[in-house]
């Protein structure tokens, strides 16, 4: 009975199972639903990730892409060069026309000695200012006093033989007459006669030339001047002539010479009689009258100008002589050359050239005649207008036809 009863209770409590209410029933966990909430989660998270990870790309693409297309671009403008350029600029001569000059005195004068020997003495030294025909030195001449001694008793002895040949010449010619000597012999006395007359006249003449060589001895000034250098001492060996070495430099700087060299351009401007005035390094301030005197009157061929000599009072003393200056004077030319900074210049095989830049940008390699050089600027005699733009210090690898690009610069001003 107890089993069966189980079995009973068993079926009840199975049938009861079953049999659940519908309060019981939700109150049940579902697995199955917190499985797909779990899925969608997780789902999310990795878009997240994505989306973050995609961004994060692009933001370090777009950078390094715009840096990239910047640097090509900035590439391609730093191979286009850049420069500057220039144009023609007339010559500035505010002022006049200013040439350098080389001032020299009026007179000077390189002594030598005429006579060998010593120097015995010197009684002028430089900067002495000294008379004409005054005495500068004494030179001791041993040699040259025995030579004149010599010359002496040779014409003693000339003119005792001249004597001995008068009186046999006269007795053969008296004779002659009584037709005692022939005429021969007569003719021959003669001749004898005559040969030492000419033999007195010789050394007549040796004694005289020697006489003179003795008498430079003392060396005297040829003019008016100052003593400039002195190149001898007491005692040093002196020989004569050129070839040996120079005793005195005199100058006469009361009155000076101006030498300029004038361009072709104004040398019909230049004329005997115009004036101009001179200036110089050591006399800041003080300005000289100077007047043409002369002028060479032929362009020089080496360097087209005109040699000009100016004539200036330096009676005070205000001007050195051999030193360098600027004469000014202003020409009447109406066309003022046209300059260029010579920087501009390119010296190859082809000659002189300069480099244009085309209105298109690119680079033109044109020949040019140019004229005179003022120094940090240079004439341009052809191949150039003023609308030409020039390239300023061109690079020796600049070609024709390459592109550059213009700097904005001030054009380089005119040398005055």
């Amino acid at each position: 009975m107890n089993r069966i009863e189980l079995q009973q209770n068993g079926a009840t409590e199975l049938q009861g199972e079953r049999k659940a209410t519908p309060q019981e029933t939700e109150r049940e966990p579902r697995p199955a639903p917190v499985a797909t909430s779990s899925s969608k989660r997780m789902s999310s998270v990795v878009i997240i990730i994505t989306l973050i990870v995609i961004g994060g790309l692009l933001i370090g693409f777009f950078p390094r892409w715009h840096e990239r297309r910047t640097a090509t671009a900035d590439m391609n403008q730093l191979a286009i060069p850049t420069v500057s350029v220039v144009s023609l600029t007339p010559l500035k001569m505010v002022d006049g026309l200013i040439l350098p000059a080389e001032i020299r005195p009026w007179r000077e004068a390189s002594i030598y000695a005429r006579a060998n020997g010593y120097l015995k003495d010197w009684v002028a030294d430089i900067g002495a200012h000294i008379q004409a025909s005054q005495l500068l030195a004494e030179i001791e001449t041993p040699d040259l006093d025995q030579q004149l001694d010599q010359a002496k008793a040779q014409l003693v002895l000339a003119q005792a033989n001249l004597h001995l040949a008068e009186t046999t010449d006269a007795r053969w010619q008296t004779l002659l007459k009584t037709a005692s000597v022939s005429e021969q012999e007569a003719a021959e006395k003669a001749a004898g006669r005559e040969t030492a007359a000419a033999s007195v006249e010789a050394e007549r003449a040796n004694v005289r030339r020697l006489e003179e060589l003795v008498s430079f001895q003392r060396v005297i000034a040829p003019f008016d001047g100052t003593v400039t250098r002195r190149e001898v001492d007491i005692g040093d060996l002196i020989v004569a002539g050129s070839g040996g070495q120079e005793l005195f430099h005199v100058a006469q700087t009361g009155k000076l010479r101006v030498y300029v060299h004038v361009p072709e351009p104004y040398a019909l401007d230049v004329a005997p009689g115009q004036t101009a005035t001179l200036t110089t390094p050591e006399s800041p301030g003080l300005v000289f009258d100077a007047k043409v005197i002369t002028t060479s009157e032929s362009i020089a061929t080496s360097s087209r100008t005109l040699l000009t000599e100016l004539e200036v009072d330096n009676s005070k003393n205000q001007i050195l002589p051999y030193s360098y200056g600027e004469i000014n004077f202003k020409p009447h030319s109406k066309n003022p050359p046209m300059t260029l900074p010579s920087d501009v210049l390119i010296f190859r095989s082809l000659g002189l050239q300069v480099g244009v830049v085309r209105p298109d940008g690119t680079v033109e390699l044109r020949p040019v005649k140019v004229g005179r050089d003022f120094g940090q600027n240079i004439e341009i005699l052809g191949g150039l207008t003023s609308a030409d733009r020039v390239i300023a210090n061109p690079t020796d690898s600049l070609v024709d036809g390459v592109k550059v690009r213009i700097q904005d610069t001030a054009n380089p001003v005119a040398a005055n």
